[in-house]
């Protein structure tokens, strides 16, 4: 095996992605961008337990506390992808989006419920 396909491998399996996107280029292997990518984006089980977390009934998949839980994780995992690189503006644009998206489901709580809006923030702070 080639020295950047090792260093790429090393750099996956110890989330320093930095590494990472340096070293794709190097080995050719697509594949290595495509586990970068997946990183960022919330997985299935991540998703269940925040589901599990946060519903508000037992088939509850879908509400706007819920709803927030989860862009609040992906805001959290993006903003953290920003810090280091810097120049992606087009993951800032989808940053931007998710805030914009993420604050109208705050503004219909605090006009239906206010009580679950107040739950919501909590969960933004934590």
């Amino acid at each position: 095996m080639s020295p950047a396909y090792l260093s790429a491998r090393h750099a996956f399996e110890t989330n320093d992605f930095m590494m990472l996107s340096t070293t794709r280029y190097v080995c050719g292997l697509a594949f290595f961008s495509n586990m970068y990518y997946n990183a960022l984006m919330l997985t299935t089980k991540k998703k269940q337990t925040i589901i599990k977390k946060y519903q508000m009934h037992p088939t509850d998949t879908g509400s706007q506390k819920l709803q927030v839980a989860m862009l609040t994780e992906q805001i959290d995992r993006l903003a953290d992808h920003l810090k280091h690189h810097k120049k992606d503006n087009h993951s800032r644009r989808g940053l931007i989006k998710m805030v914009a998206h993420r604050r109208g489901h705050l503004k219909v709580l605090e006009k239906k419920n206010p009580t679950q809006h107040k739950e919501a923030l909590k969960i933004i702070k934590e």
